[in-house]
C-alpha cells in the first residue's frame, strides 16, 4: 500500500512508516549473522574468521546497491510527493537499467580481483581458501542484491515499507533453515553458507521486483513514460554517486582496518568477526531508520512543506534512543554469552577480543544514532556534500586512529576509534543540519 508521508503527525507518520523497515532490516541482518553462526557452530572457528573476513570485501558491492537504493528512492519520492507520476516510472525505469549495466561491470572486477582483494587486507593462509571460495559465491548473487535494493527503495519511496518486510521475513527465516541443512546434512561446509544465502536472496529479489513492478502498472500517470532518460538519470547520479562513494570509501576504509585486525591473529579475527555481526546489526538498523527519514524529507520538501523536517528529526531521534536503551544494556550485560552464540569452545584471545569490542562500542551507539538521524535528513534534502563530509571526517577519524593506537595498544587501540569517530562526526552532523532547518 503506497503512503502519502505528508500528511499527519510526523512522528506517527514516522513511527508508523519506520517500524516495518526496521523489521526488514532485522530480518536482512540475518542473512550475515546466520552465515556467521553456522560457520562458527557447524565447522569452526577458522570459518567463522573467513566469513567474517570475505564479509567486509562484501560491503564494497553492498555499498553500490545501497547507492542505487537511495538514488532511485529519493527522487522517486520527490516526484511522487509532487504526484509527477509519469517522470516517477521513468526515474524507476532508468535506474533498472543503469543498476544492471554497473552490476555487470562490478561481478567481472570482482571475480577478476577477488584474489587480490583477500591478499590486500592479509587474509591468513588458514582461512584463505574459504574467504576466496565464500566470495565468488557471493558476487555471482549480485543481480539479486542489487535488484532487490532497488525494489525496497521504491517500495520506500511509495510510502511502503510493509512488503518488504514480508519478503525479508520468509527468506531470512528460510536462509536458517538452508544454512544449517546443506552445512549440517550435506556437509558442504562454508560453500554450504554462501548457496543458501545465494538461493533466498534472489527468491526475495524476484518477488519483490515482481510486486513493485505490479504496483507502479496499477498508478495512473498522465504523460509519456519513457523507459530511460539521460536527465533523469543525472539527477538519481546526483544523489546515488556521493551515497556510492560515501559507502566505498567506509568499505575501504573497514579493508583497511581488516587487515590490521588480522595482523593480530586469527583468534581476534575470529572474535571481531563475532562482534562486528552483533554491531553492524545496530548500526544497520539505525541506517535504515535514517533512510525512512530521507524518504520524509524528500516527500515533505517535494510537496514544499519544509516545517515537517524539524519535527521529523525529533521524532526520529525518540526512536532511536529507544531502540538503544535495550540494545546497550543487553549487550553491556550479556556480552560474553553473545560472542559464545557464534563459536563453539572459542580460544580465549577470540572470546576476550569480541567482548571488549561490545564494552567499548556498545555505550556510544546514543551518539551514532543521532548523526544517522541527520544524515537521512541531509541526503533527503540532496545535501549530500555536507553529509559526505560528517562521514568521511568519522572514517579518516577511525582508520588513521586505529592504525596509531594498534601500534600502542593492540586490538584493543582499533576498538577504541569507533567511538571517537562517531562522536566527532556526530557534532559536525548536527551543526549541518541545524545550519539548514534552523535558518532565523
Amino acid at each position: 500500500m503506497n503512503k502519502d508521508l505528508t500528511v499527519g503527525s510526523p512522528q506517527t507518520v514516522l513511527w508508523q512508516f519506520c517500524l516495518p523497515l526496521f523489521g526488514s532490516i532485522i530480518f536482512q541482518q540475518l542473512y550475515n549473522i546466520a552465515d556467521s553462526l553456522v560457520a562458527g557452530k557447524f565447522i569452526g572457528e577458522n570459518a567463522l574468521a573467513a566469513v567474517g573476513n570475505s564479509y567486509e570485501i562484501t560491503l564494497i558491492f553492498i555499498a553500490f546497491a545501497f547507492g542505487c537504493n537511495i538514488g532511485c528512492s529519493v527522487i522517486v519520492s520527490q516526484l511522487f510527493g509532487a504526484k509527477n507520476y509519469a517522470d516517477m516510472k521513468t526515474s524507476v525505469y532508468t535506474t533498472m537499467i543503469s543498476s544492471a549495466v554497473l552490476c555487470g561491470v562490478l561481478m567481472l572486477l570482482g571475480l577478476l580481483g577477488c584474489d587480490w582483494l583477500l591478499h590486500l587486507i592479509h587474509t591468513q593462509d588458514e582461512i584463505f581458501t574459504d574467504s576466496r571460495l565464500y566470495l565468488n559465491i557471493y558476487i555471482w548473487g549480485l543481480p539479486f542484491l542489487f535488484f532487490y535494493n532497488i525494489s525496497t527503495g521504491i517500495f520506500s519511496a511509495l510510502g511502503d515499507s510493509r512488503t518488504p518486510f514480508i519478503f525479508l521475513a520468509i527468506s531470512s527465516t528460510s536462509n536458517i533453515l538452508v544454512d544449517i541443512l546443506f552445512v549440517a546434512v550435506f556437509d558442504m561446509g562454508v560453500s554450504g553458507v554462501a548457496w543458501a544465502t545465494f538461493l533466498c536472496q534472489g527468491i526475495s529479489c524476484v518477488l519483490a521486483l515482481l510486486v513493485v513492478l505490479k504496483r507502479l502498472a496499477g498508478i495512473p500517470s498522465a504523460g509519456k513514460v519513457s523507459l530511460y532518460s539521460v536527465k533523469a538519470f543525472k539527477k538519481i547520479a546526483l544523489i546515488a554517486v556521493p551515497s556510492i562513494l560515501q559507502q566505498s570509501f567506509i568499505s575501504v576504509g573497514n579493508i583497511i582496518l581488516q587487515g590490521a585486525i588480522n595482523d593480530c591473529g586469527v583468534g581476534v579475527t575470529a572474535g571481531y568477526s563475532a562482534a562486528i555481526k552483533l554491531n553492524n546489526l545496530v548500526i544497520t538498523s539505525f541506517t535504515t531508520l535514517a533512510n525512512g527519514m530521507s524518504n520524509f524529507t524528500a516527500q515533505n520538501i517535494g510537496a514544499g512543506i519544509r516545517e515537517r523536517v524539524r519535527e521529523g528529526f525529533k521524532a526520529g531521534v525518540k526512536m532511536v534512543w529507544m531502540l538503544c536503551i535495550p540494545i546497550v544494556i543487553l549487550y553491556l550485560a550479556a556480552a560474553r554469552l553473545l560472542v559464545t552464540f557464534f563459536i563453539n569452545d572459542p580460544s580465549d584471545l577470540a572470546l576476550t577480543s569480541g567482548v571488549r569490542f561490545l564494552y567499548i562500542v556498545a555505550p556510544f551507539y546514543f551518539i551514532v544514532s543521532v548523526k544517522l538521524v541527520a544524515d537521512g535528513i541531509l541526503r533527503g534534502s540532496g545535501l549530500v556534500k555536507k553529509f559526505m563530509i560528517a562521514t568521511f571526517t568519522d572514517l579518516l577519524l577511525r582508520v588513521t586512529l586505529a592504525k596509531i593506537l594498534a601500534v600502542q595498544i593492540g586490538y584493543l587501540g582499533i576498538w577504541c576509534a569507533w567511538p571517537i569517530g562517531w562522536t566527532i562526526a556526530t557534532g559536525l552532523s548536527i551543526q549541518f543540519y541545524r545550519s539548514e532547518f534552523h535558518k532565523s
